[in-house]
């Protein structure tokens, strides 16, 4: 991006957000928009300021990180932010759930300050920042939770009929947790390929963000978690 990256902070701890405002501020190429206590502020303030960025905690009292995700992504304009969660710990439900609900990716809050920034403007720029044996390790913890017959869903998973035999493949392997180069190679066709299968599969389901599409494919059962 040629001009600086706004970002929204939203955690309910004074000192990490103090912390997480500080380091950005400092940074060449980053600025802060504001800050924020809990997920209803941040909804208000997100709508108001229309950040590019959003770090998000996700465990605060009130209004949560998922719910506040949710609500962020359903009311946003285009573009709409890209929301980064911040967790205390990988295998975490409540970044299972902000995940499902459209974030573009999730950082350990005990990732160094370059890790930070350089996941700051790689979420800026478009990608989707996740390791894939990381989300699919969590995925594959909480999955069964919300699949048929596991739990209640705050919404229903998407059906499958829309998608080509070539879509549903590229989206069983994106979540098994395999690169698109990883894809490409299996499937003897080009990593170009892969994306527009994997971003036409996508837009079918109304999916935002690669994260959704690994969710979407243990909960309809194209992957099963241990496969």
């Amino acid at each position: 991006m040629s001009r600086a990256i706004s970002v929204l902070v939203v955690d309910d701890q004074f000192l990490i957000r103090a912390g997480l405002v500080g380091l950005l501020k400092a940074a060449p190429g980053t600025t802060v928009v504001g800050e924020a206590s809990d997920g209803e502020e941040a909804v208000e303030l997100a709508a108001r300021l229309r950040p590019d960025v959003i770090l998000m905690d996700v465990r605060m009292p009130g209004t949560n990180g998922i719910t506040a995700t949710a609500r962020i992504l359903a009311e946003a304009g285009d573009p709409p932010p890209r929301i980064l969660v911040l967790t205390t710990f990988d295998l975490d439900e409540y970044v299972y759930g902000a995940l499902r609900a459209g974030a573009s990716g999730f950082l350990l809050k005990d990732s160094g300050p370059e890790r930070l920034l350089t996941a700051v403007a790689a979420v800026a720029g478009g990608d989707h920042l996740f390791a894939p044996s990381v989300t699919r390790r969590l995925v594959e913890a909480f999955a069964d939770r919300a699949g048929p017959g596991g739990g209640e869903r705050e919404a229903p998973a998407p059906t499958l009929d829309a998608l080509t035999g070539r879509e549903r493949e590229v989206l069983t392997l994106t979540g098994k947790g395999l690169s698109n180069q990883e894809i490409a190679g299996r499937l003897y066709i080009s990593e170009a390929t892969v994306k527009t299968h994997l971003n036409r599969a996508m837009g079918k389901l109304g999916l935002g963000s690669r994260a959704q599409a690994v969710v979407v494919a243990y909960e309809t059962g194209l992957v099963v978690p241990g496969s």
